[in-house]
């Protein structure tokens, strides 16, 4: 297989880099990836066109990790973490966890800047976080700053107290949300960058239907219907999960994450192909199985 696949749709991937510093994903039994692997995975990320790099404070060594390996030529994404318990200057705290990812990284700016929990925006800190990212951005510290959600429902007043330069979302076969809300198109209308993330649902529409953990027994049509629609149209189920995602001029980058350069040569390969039939219909609205945050308590 060559390495470097001429697929504009590779170029509209960005790399999810979890794995670089926390052993994530329910199908993920291999634990963190080693800094080598990692090496090799941004070395063929770059080969195949992906330029946008995402991590976050709260992905264990991740930052480290990149720092080592260089950064160059790529647009960053980072996120700051929830506000800890007992931060009285807010805004020092801000100013002080972008100045130390900066230095981890080993890059002068970020090119986009999230607050990983988006609720905090509304709480008591709210206008003193809108107030320290607006300035980070002033300075040149930040390109784009905005939101991780896990949902849209709270996006109308997110918008109303900062300026949403780039948002993150959950996007998938079955989490249909930000389409479904309008939000998706809206968000496109007023300039927003936007990036989709579990694509793959952590993993978990990649298993085979008998690896799948008993507690999602109740959504057992559902994972019928998909596992049918792959025997029927002998279909990759990487290449239909990424297809749904990048069906959609609206999206810029798809977030990937893998566990090993394999894994990330399939999804390469898979992000080339073109999936010749209308995907299923997996549509859901039960946050206990789009939002992966629910699982351990099923």
């Amino acid at each position: 297989m060559s390495q470097y696949l001429e697929s504009a749709r590779t170029h509209r991937l960005a790399l999810g880099t979890v794995q670089f510093g926390l052993p994530y994903g329910i199908a993920n039994t291999t634990g963190q990836v080693s800094l080598a692997e990692a090496e090799r995975m941004v070395s063929l990320a770059a080969d195949n066109g992906i330029d946008t790099i995402d991590t976050a404070i709260g992905y264990g060594e991740s930052e480290q990790v990149l720092g080592r390996i260089g950064m160059q030529g790529f647009k960053v994404i980072s996120k700051i973490p929830p506000v800890p318990p007992g931060v009285t200057n807010v805004r020092g705290w801000v100013r002080d966890e972008v100045v130390r990812s900066l230095d981890t990284l080993r890059i002068d700016r970020l090119h986009g800047l999230l607050l990983h929990r988006s609720a905090d925006l509304l709480g008591p800190y709210g206008d003193v976080l809108a107030d320290a990212l607006c300035e980070l951005k002033a300075e040149g510290a930040v390109v784009k700053t905005g939101v991780s959600i896990y949902a849209p429902d709270d996006l109308e007043t997110l918008s109303r107290k900062i300026e949403l330069d780039l948002i993150q979302a959950p996007f998938n076969l079955a989490d249909r949300r930000l389409h479904r809300s309008g939000w998706l198109q809206r968000l496109r209308s007023q300039g927003t960058e936007i990036h989709v993330r579990s694509v793959f649902l952590q993993g978990l529409l990649l298993m085979p239907r008998e690896a799948m953990p008993p507690k999602f027994a109740r959504w057992a049509p559902l994972f019928d219907h998909w596992h049918d629609w792959q025997r029927c149209h002998e279909a990759s189920a990487v290449a239909a999960c990424l297809a749904f995602p990048l069906s959609f001029p609206a999206i810029d980058r798809v977030v990937v994450g893998a566990n090993d350069l394999a894994q990330l040569q399939e999804i390469l390969r898979a992000t080339a192909q073109r999936v010749e039939t209308a995907l299923p219909d997996l549509a859901c609205d039960d946050e206990d199985l789009i939002n992966p945050a629910r699982w351990p308590a099923l």
